[in-house]
Parts: structure tokens; sequence; C-alpha cells
């Protein structure tokens, strides 16, 4: 169960986040809304196993296939240097899609390009907050998702066909992600996009 105090420092993320997003991103924000006639609080994910019955369930659902989708276009990014960058703008906003377009542009120019896919070891949304009152300043809902990512049948190779991974390359890592909907009156299920990313120092996972 979310704490209340999960739910505030939730919260106080997203609104740094907004700031961040604000000041990195070079598109247009996005359009204003209507708040909603409710505020939505924390309540817990749902499960794989049960259909999602709350609006929170709802996006904690959505949310998480959208960071499983975030992946997938990662992978073929580095997998395919003919993908267009600009699918990035599909999963990721604001500073989050500056940092991808950033890393993926400077690798194509290495000539780098990746082998295997990676894998989600572990999932959970930690936090779901509705709050949507002012999306235009960068207040809308916000859901935190950590993941334990699994690199361990990944590699990178330069133009030659060399590895360019350090031997040292943990193959399991947790990142947490702030999962943000810019467009949520509109669109409350396909819109959402990771807005920030950030390492987390836990033990490691077991592989997938």
């Amino acid at each position: 169960m979310t704490t209340s105090r999960e739910a505030h420092a939730l919260a106080t993320a997203a609104l740094l986040l907004a700031a961040v997003t604000a000041c990195a991103d070079d598109e247009p924000a996005p359009p204003a809304s209507d708040p909603p006639s409710t505020a939505d609080p924390v309540s817990p994910p749902a499960t794989s196993a049960t259909t999602p019955t709350t609006t929170s369930e709802a996006a904690a659902a959505d949310a998480s296939a959208l960071v499983r989708s975030f992946y997938a276009v990662r992978d073929e990014l580095r997998t395919d240097p003919a993908v267009k960058l600009t699918k990035l703008r599909s999963v990721a906003i604001g500073g989050e899609l500056s940092a991808q377009r950033t890393l993926f542009a400077r690798e194509r120019e290495q000539g780098q390009h990746q082998t295997g896919d990676t894998k989600i070891a572990e999932l959970t949304v930690e936090g779901v907050v509705l709050d949507n009152s002012d999306p235009e300043g960068g207040r809308v809902p916000t859901v935190q998702v950590d993941v334990c990512y699994d690199v361990g049948g990944v590699d990178i190779l330069d133009s030659n066909g060399t590895s360019v991974v350090s031997d040292e390359r943990p193959d399991t890592g947790w990142i947490r992600y702030l999962v943000s909907n810019y467009n949520f009156e509109a669109d409350p299920s396909g819109s959402w996009r990771v807005a920030s990313s950030q390492n987390l120092e836990r033990p490691p996972c077991d592989r997938a």
C-alpha cells in the first residue's frame, strides 16, 4: 500500500520534473486542458492477474505498458540505425526525450550499434498521482515505476564490430521512471510518456 508520505514525495518529484522539462525540452509545451472535477488519490496498482477497476489502477497499468514500450523502442533504435530518432516521441517527453535523443545521436555518429535485447527482470509501480490541475505548468498525472533491467544478452559494437562494453558492466540494474500524461483529459490511456529517469542504488535483482 502506498503511503501518504510516498504520495507527497511523488507529487513533489512531479513538480520538480515539470520545471526540468520546461527548460530541457525544445518542443512546444503540451496543450492545456481543463482540470478534472475530482482528484483520484494514490491507490495500489493493478497486478498482472487482475483487470484495472479504478482510475489509478488503469493509470498504473498504462504507465507500466509504456515503460515496456520505452525499452523496446530503445532497443530498436540501437539495433537499426536506419530507424528515425523521432520514434522516441512515442515513448518519451521533455528532459528524458532530449537525453535519449542526444545519446542515440552520439552513438550513431560513432558508428555504434546494439546486438541483443534488453529484458525487464522486475517492474513495480511505486506510486500514482492523478493531479491534472495545471497541465500547462507541468502538474499532470504521474506514475512512478521502478524497473530492474537485464542487459546480460546485450552488446554494443563499434563500426569494426568490436565491443565497446566494459567487462565490469553489471548484467542488471535499477532505474526509477516518472511516467507522465500531458493529455490526460483527452487521452487518459494512450498519452503516457517517460518524463525522467534516475539510477537507483539497490541490490542486483535476478536476471530475467
